[in-house]
């Protein structure tokens, strides 16, 4: 019998039962859904950590205080208050790879403007950060280094905190705002931002002098800070440069050999692989439980598949009883099950494609279907109508005409 022939008879013997040839490519379509679904997710996702990742910053080295141990307990992020304002000064003369510096300091306080406020995070920096930072300003300009010594009450908003204090897309320079009992000269807004490289949104901020935040707001000399922003010159020293930054800061705060580091040196290739790691987990996790869906779609053709060879016992023997080989009837049923997968897989595609497009318009959850994610999940549906469908096509191939043709 010719391979035309046997695809002819295979779907003309799944046309004749619809609904159950239907609810046989069900487990099918939900499974390779599943898993157009979670790998569109996940690389979505991925692209959006690293757009996150690189709107923080060019060629980014964050230092921050802590990451020391006490009694072997580790203290964690911040513990130390050992990072202080002549660290940038050290690192700015011994690391010629750090293009731009500053030292940061933060606090969440109360912002207060005429009959409005907002509770905003407050973020002391230095001169270089929207350089660091790749930031640019919608109205007015960043403070000086002058503001910086003097520790001036100046302020520069971000665009979320101008828009609701003064109303969208004001110009909001020369005005005068209230953060906790201490009033703030706005000299400048920055320019919108979006989100950062952990999800906040780096618009809702405001921005002062370091000095000024931890004396006027914090209460301290200002000499200790959270941490140091640093930009690499160029993407290739970023790893050099981390490592000299951390040799620089051992020495400024006299740690001998063995001894842990009372700070922590972060770069973007870090971050990027931490939240890439995290995000590939997930992922992973979610493809597991799609792939055993398809596994169990495949028992069901399998199962569908023993059956219709038990109804059809009677055809069997009499095809054979005309001229049919084993063979034939063996890629019949194999047919039938391929057939039940590919259509099955290829409408899972469709509608993993249409639930990931819903995600990202109602849901705002970014999704993108690679184009080897679907070679894949059609390639691997079809090889479950092969592995699920070998079974009950050889089974039909052994029977016996004589009994076939005497079954009930």
């Amino acid at each position: 019998m010719s391979l035309l022939m046997i695809f002819r008879v295979a779907l003309k013997a799944l046309g004749r039962n619809k609904m159950r040839t239907a609810l046989t490519m069900l487990g099918m379509i939900i499974g390779v859904a599943a898993v157009i679904t979670m790998v569109a997710l996940g690389t979505g996702a991925q692209q959006q950590i690293e757009e996150q990742i690189q709107s923080a910053g060019t060629n980014l080295i964050m230092v921050r205080a802590g990451n020391w141990s006490r009694g072997g307990i580790s203290q964690g992020m911040g513990s130390s208050p050992r990072l202080k304002a002549k660290d940038v000064e050290a690192l700015r003369a011994q690391v010629p790879g750090a293009q731009y510096l500053s030292a940061s300091v933060s606090t969440r306080d109360q912002v207060v403007f005429g009959g409005q406020n907002w509770q905003t995070r407050v973020e002391g920096s230095d001169v270089e950060f929207p350089l660091i930072r790749f930031w640019n300003l919608e109205h007015g300009a960043f403070f000086t280094e002058t503001d910086v010594n003097s520790a001036a009450k100046v302020a520069v908003l971000g665009s979320v905190v101008r828009d609701n204090l003064f109303g969208e897309g004001v110009d909001a320079v020369g005005e005068t705002i209230r953060i906790r009992n201490q009033s703030f000269k706005v000299i400048g807004i920055m320019a919108p931002k979006g989100s950062g490289s952990f999800g906040e949104d780096q618009d809702d901020s405001i921005f002062a002098p370091y000095t000024t935040v931890q004396r006027k707001l914090r209460g301290r000399d200002g000499t200790n800070i959270s941490g140091i922003s640093i930009s690499a010159r160029s993407a290739n020293e970023l790893q050099q440069v981390s490592e000299e930054v951390a040799a620089v800061l051992r020495v400024e705060h006299k740690l001998i050999p063995g001894e842990d580091d009372d700070f922590m040196v972060r770069t973007q290739d870090d971050i990027t692989s931490m939240r890439t790691g995290m995000t590939q987990t997930m992922t992973l996790f979610t493809l597991a439980i799609a792939v055993v869906s398809l596994i169990v779609g495949g028992i069901g053709i399998m199962n569908i598949m023993l059956v219709s060879v038990t109804e059809r016992t009677r055809e069997i023997g009499l095809r054979m009883a005309v001229g049919a080989k084993g063979q034939d009837v063996l890629w019949q049923f194999l047919v039938e099950a391929i057939a039940l997968s590919l259509v099955g897989g290829l409408i899972g595609v469709g509608l993993g494609f249409a639930v990931s497009q819903g995600l990202t318009e109602f849901l705002q959850w970014p999704a993108t279907v690679p184009p080897d994610a679907i070679v894949v999940s059609v390639a691997f549906a079809a090889g479950i109508g092969i592995i699920f469908g070998f079974y009950p096509a050889w089974k039909g191939a052994q029977l016996d005409p004589i009994e076939s043709l005497r079954f009930e």
